[in-house]
C-alpha cells in the first residue's frame, strides 16, 4: 500500500515520517498512554525513533499496519494518532483499530473524528469486511471513542492480552460498513434468534 494522506474538516492525517520523533517521543511520556495503550513503559527516545523510522514505514511497505499521526490541519499541532492493524487467521485477514490522544488536545472530539475517517477508508480502500476495537478492561476513555464511532460493544475476552509478562482481560467492539452507511464488499447473513422451543424435552 502506497502511503495516503486522509483530511477531515478539522484534521489532516497523514503517516508517521522521522520528523515527526519529538512530537511522538513526548506525547509518549504521558502516564495514561502508557498505562492504556501498548506502547513501551518506560517510553525510551530510541522507542520513538525506532517506531517513525522503523515500524510504521514497514507496516506500509508490507501491508500489516497503517499507521496515521493525526494533526490539527496540515502543519498544526500532533494531537492523536490512529491506525489500521493487520492480521491473519485460518487465511483471512483480520483488521483492527488502535489510537491514542496527546493529553493537551483530549476533549474536543479530534480522536473520534479521524477514527472515523480511517474506519471509512479502511472499508472503502482496504475492503475491510469488519473492525475490531479492543482494550484493556477499565479504559473508559477508549471505549467513548469507539462507540461514539458506532463500533458495537461485543464482550469481554477474557486473557486476551499481554502485557508486562501478564495476560490481561479485555473489552471487544466492532464496526461494520453497514454501520457507517457503506455498502459492505460482501453481503451480511445475521444471525436470527432462537425461536421459542416446540414439543417437550427430549
Amino acid at each position: 500500500m502506497e502511503p495516503v494522506i486522509l483530511s477531515t474538516p478539522r484534521l489532516d492525517l497523514r503517516p508517521f515520517a522521522p520528523s515527526d520523533e519529538d512530537e511522538v517521543y513526548a506525547a509518549a511520556q504521558d502516564p495514561d498512554i502508557q498505562r492504556w495503550t501498548m506502547v513501551p513503559s518506560p517510553y525510551a527516545r530510541a522507542d520513538a525513533k525506532t517506531f517513525v523510522s522503523e515500524r510504521v514505514p514497514t507496516g506500509w511497505r508490507e501491508d500489516t499496519g497503517y499507521a496515521f499521526a493525526v494533526r490539527l490541519g496540515a502543519g498544526g499541532p500532533l494531537v492523536a494518532a490512529t491506525g489500521v492493524y493487520v492480521h491473519e487467521a485460518f487465511g483471512e485477514k483480520l483488521y483492527e483499530v488502535g489510537y491514542w490522544a496527546t493529553r493537551e488536545h483530549r476533549g474536543n472530539g479530534y480522536m473520534a473524528e479521524a477514527l472515523d475517517a480511517v474506519s471509512r477508508w479502511a472499508f472503502t480502500t482496504l475492503g475491510a469486511l469488519r473492525l475490531e476495537w479492543r482494550a484493556e478492561v477499565g479504559n473508559t476513555g477508549s471505549r467513548a471513542v469507539a462507540e461514539k464511532v458506532g463500533f458495537r460493544f461485543e464482550g469481554t475476552l477474557r486473557a486476551a492480552l499481554l502485557r508486562n509478562g501478564t495476560t490481561r482481560d479485555c473489552w471487544i467492539a466492532a464496526l461494520l460498513p453497514s454501520d457507517l452507511g457503506l455498502t459492505p464488499a460482501l453481503p451480511h447473513l445475521p444471525a436470527r434468534e432462537p425461536g421459542p422451543a416446540v414439543g417437550g424435552a427430549a
